[in-house]
């Protein structure tokens, strides 16, 4: 009815049509705007890997490549606004989270099932770098070139955007195989502000001795036994090398895919947390999860 009344006007036709797509628009940002934030309920401690890869997520920002293989990316995800306003509010500035997501270096186990835990870090404040590189599995990926392209993807974040992140202000966090490439990385690139291991694998011959599936592994990663190629294990092994001097390992007691293996001949700072498993540090509904962040946010300056 209304548009039949307003038909013989042009100029009240004008303003309704204008009138609509101010509202339209309006609305469209809104939906874009309040995009609601992923609550991520509290948990028991040692869960299982079954309940990590199904949890819920929101999509990385921007994708960013480092080479010209295709697993050679990082996913960007930048802090939310809300935390963004606090942290201006409180003169603080929260450093770059560089994540290097675990799986016994099998290309099985990719990015994916870390993208919760990059969400949750990004919704604390957190803009973060994630890596993905090639694995077991993938053209090329073994040692050293699945570490190689960990240094790269490193350096990379401090030339995204003409130089928008600063390696001063920036600090690693592996997982369980991910935090082997991060303490070996972290010692070489020795600007980063601090590395943080989660389930880490800290010493890479004792582990190929296990006999878990991820310890059976190690020899297809390394390409042979620690007697087959001393050299290599030797250069491979976060035990046997210089770390970053800022390094702090986050071990559960309940752990039995990285078992915790002499941490105390490392000289680092190492935090072993009671009833904690494997995957609880990537599951940002548990205790673990909170203990990273809390030392995470002491970063800030």
């Amino acid at each position: 009815m209304l548009l039949f009344y307003l038909k013989g006007s042009a100029i009240l036709n004008r303003l309704l049509i204008l009138f609509l797509g101010i509202f339209c628009c309006s609305f469209s940002f809104s939906a874009v705007a309040s995009q609601p934030t992923i609550k991520f309920p509290r948990i028991d401690n040692n869960v299982a890997y079954s309940m990590v890869e199904t949890l819920p997520f929101t999509a990385a920002d921007e994708t960013i490549s480092y080479g010209a293989d295709s697993m050679q990316y990082a996913l960007l995800w930048r802090a939310k606004k809300v935390n963004k306003v606090k942290s201006i509010e409180n003169n603080l500035q929260y450093p770059l989270v560089i994540l290097i997501h675990g799986g016994c270096w099998l290309s099985e186990y990719d990015i994916q099932h870390t993208y919760a835990l990059s969400t949750e870090l990004a919704q604390e404040g957190f803009n973060v770098w994630s890596l993905e590189y090639r694995r077991t599995g993938d053209i090329g990926g073994g040692w050293p070139s699945t570490y190689d392209d960990i240094k790269t993807g490193i350096l990379a974040s401090a030339s995204y955007n003409s130089g928008e992140f600063d390696l001063a202000n920036s600090v690693l966090v592996g997982h369980s195989a991910g935090v082997h490439l991060a303490l070996l990385a972290g010692g070489e690139i020795n600007q980063l502000k601090a590395v943080f291991g989660l389930a880490a694998i800290t010493d890479v011959e004792e582990y190929a001795a296990g006999t878990n599936d991820c310890q059976k592994v190690t020899q297809n990663f390394m390409q042979g036994m620690p007697l087959d190629k001393p050299t290599e294990y030797h250069m491979a092994n976060p035990s046997k090398q210089l770390l970053h001097i800022d390094t702090v390992i986050l071990q559960g007691d309940k752990d039995d895919v990285v078992p915790a293996f002499n941490l105390d001949k490392l000289e680092r700072k190492v935090i072993i947390l009671d009833g904690a498993g494997h995957f609880d540090w990537i599951h940002p509904g548990s205790v673990a999860f909170n203990t990273l962040t809390q030392h995470l946010n002491g970063l800030a300056k």
